[in-house]
């Protein structure tokens, strides 16, 4: 080869390739946080008492439904785990050997399990659910262990209204 060939090689490397193949630095991923911080759904606080739950209905028949249609594949069939950690199941084990915290033995708020499926379920698309299929589901995962009926209809009234099993078990006074 060359010289003349060699050179001229050498430019088309380092001059064409990479303005045709050049990676950006980073990868930009997603949508920036003051576009998000915008949005009202990730504005929008539930509190234990029930505000900032919007109006809906749902029950367990309906939830068991949309469990199946859109959580079984992580959560397992009647929700006692998956690739996901369960979510029933064990109530009353944090006081044993060994303590299983899933949503219906742990959680203090019955709110904030419909905040926490509303903020980031299905994980692929969180925001996606009603909050008719929201109720529902908490109406269906609170029903598996008996914390509810599986007629009662959970709405913006009703839902405050559950008593979790741990709700007294936090305290707000951290030890010193």
């Amino acid at each position: 080869m060359s010289t003349l060939s060699k050179l001229g090689f050498v430019i088309i490397l380092f001059i064409g390739i990479p303005t045709t193949y050049a990676q950006p630095l980073y990868q930009p991923l997603g949508q920036k946080a003051d576009t998000l911080s915008s949005k009202p759904e990730w504005n929008l606080t539930i509190f234990p008492d029930g505000r900032g739950l919007p109006q809906g209905a749902g029950d367990a028949t309906q939830g068991k439904k949309i469990f199946n249609q859109h959580c079984v594949a992580c959560h397992g069939f009647d929700a006692i785990g998956g690739s996901a950690m369960p979510l029933v199941g064990e109530v009353g084990s944090l006081t044993s050997k060994y303590p299983e915290k899933t949503v219906n033995s742990y959680w203090p708020y019955a709110t904030t399990l419909f905040d926490y499926i509303r903020r980031s379920m299905p994980p692929s698309s969180p925001y996606s659910l009603s909050s008719n299929e929201i109720y529902a589901l908490c109406a269906y995962i609170l029903s598996q262990d008996g914390i509810i009926e599986p007629g009662v209809e959970l709405n913006e009234v009703t839902l405050p209204q559950v008593t979790m099993p741990n709700r007294d078990g936090f305290s707000v006074i951290h030890p010193q």
